[in-house]
């Protein structure tokens, strides 16, 4: 029979574990929340600031650099500062970032409030998956699906509604619009600094296992091994096929004569994420280190891509879901990689190095994608990398199985 102190420190531990995935979840959010604020106002943003199609491609892909740049000081401040320490801090730079763009006068002064605010989210991202390893050690698939779901919460939410609320809320004004993201974020920072739980610390970090030489400090990764580059490459085929479209499917919409397709076709390229998450909160643990779902997801991106470009009409908004689906089931399962596959000493610096490979290569696909239709002089050209990215990312995969990290 149960004593009471033993239902009473069930109930306690229920609660305390219900506590730490809502704060997972909410620091996941704010991973997105501001910069997926943008694709919705990209026609409008392109026509008051004259943007060409390469300054769209920067603009999207600005945040994406500062994610690879950033990346690495991140694993630093979380090596000198702690964990929680440098998830809280990113938050608050996220909201004030983002809070400046709400009186960006010119070009230059919202790239330069995008930089501060992608700098933020790049020192949060390498903290996620350690945070994880220490608030729940034994459920590390789980935490990872839980601040993922988050993530494409983030993402969905300001394209559902930025266009159809929270614009004529402030009387059309993108400017103001952008802004008022920061404030769920900038809240998001005082509950998880109020609330979060003291790590629990998990096993202790075995030197045998560690990647890293003698006489480096640990937070800097060791970039002669092979993991790293084949995590970043893989990670980075997905974040450059996401990023990418969602940066040239509105403006490549409104080019096609069917800008009453941008506010729909943006939303379900970040609503077709949301039952790939919820799925993968339930089958997590079933799935990790499997090959399968990313040859699949691969495929199934390639597909799309091919139904964005060649049948804009009624079918659009579909793709667009299938393509954010297949993306968005790779993104967290890739997510779980470093924590699954590093010593735990490892986990920061690793998580950095994938970030700083994988966002570089995005920046890199988005700036080609932008070049391709400028100097082209054809739109379809924007998605030719794309479609690359998701050979890539059946390619990786293999390499991944062969190596025998995937199974």
């Amino acid at each position: 029979m149960v004593s009471f102190r033993e239902c009473k420190t069930r109930v306690r531990l229920s609660k305390n574990f219900l506590i730490t995935l809502g704060l997972l979840w909410l620091s996941g959010t704010g991973l997105r929340l501001t910069i997926l604020a943008v694709p919705p106002l990209l026609p409008m943003i392109r026509s008051d600031l004259h943007l060409s199609a390469t300054a769209v491609g920067l603009l999207i892909s600005l945040p994406v650099a500062l994610f690879s740049l950033a990346a690495l000081p991140g694993s630093l401040l979380i090596t000198r500062l702690g964990t929680l320490p440098t998830l809280v801090g990113g938050l608050l730079i996220v909201a004030l970032g983002a809070a400046l763009r709400g009186v960006s006068p010119n070009t230059a002064t919202l790239f330069g409030a995008t930089t501060i605010m992608g700098f933020g989210v790049a020192i949060m991202q390498p903290s996620m998956p350690v945070i994880v390893r220490q608030w729940l050690p034994d459920h590390v698939g789980f935490g990872t699906a839980t601040y993922s779901n988050g993530l494409m919460m983030g993402q969905l939410l300001p394209t559902l509604f930025t266009l159809p609320l929270i614009l004529p809320w402030l009387h059309g004004n993108w400017r103001m619009s952008l802004a008022m993201w920061s404030v769920p974020v900038a809240l998001t920072a005082l509950i998880v600094g109020s609330l979060a739980p003291r790590p629990t610390g998990g096993p202790a970090p075995v030197k045998a296992e560690s990647s890293f030489s003698p006489g480096r400090a640990k937070w800097w990764p060791d970039w002669k091994n092979g993991l790293v580059w084949r995590l970043g490459i893989m990670f980075g085929s997905v974040n450059a096929a996401y990023f990418a479209a969602n940066a040239f499917l509105p403006v490549y919409l409104a080019d096609a004569a069917r800008p009453d397709l941008v506010g729909r076709a943006v939303t379900g390229l970040n609503f077709g994420q949301i039952p790939g998450s919820f799925l993968l909160l339930i089958f997590a643990g079933r799935l990790e280190r499997r090959v399968w779902p990313y040859l699949a997801a691969g495929s199934l991106e390639l597909v799309s891509v091919f139904g964005l470009v060649f049948a804009v009409g009624k079918w659009t908004v579909m793709w667009a879901g299938l393509l954010s689906f297949a993306s968005g089931s790779a993104l967290i399962l890739g997510l779980s990689l470093p924590a699954l596959l590093s010593a735990p000493g490892d986990v920061a610096r690793n998580s950095a190095a994938m970030f700083t490979v994988s966002y570089g290569g995005a920046v890199i696909v988005a700036l080609i994608s932008g070049a391709a239709w400028d100097f082209g002089g054809n739109p379809r050209l924007a998605f030719v990398p794309i479609g690359l990215c998701a050979i890539l990312l059946v390619v990786s995969a293999m390499v991944l199985r062969q190596k025998r990290e995937l199974l």
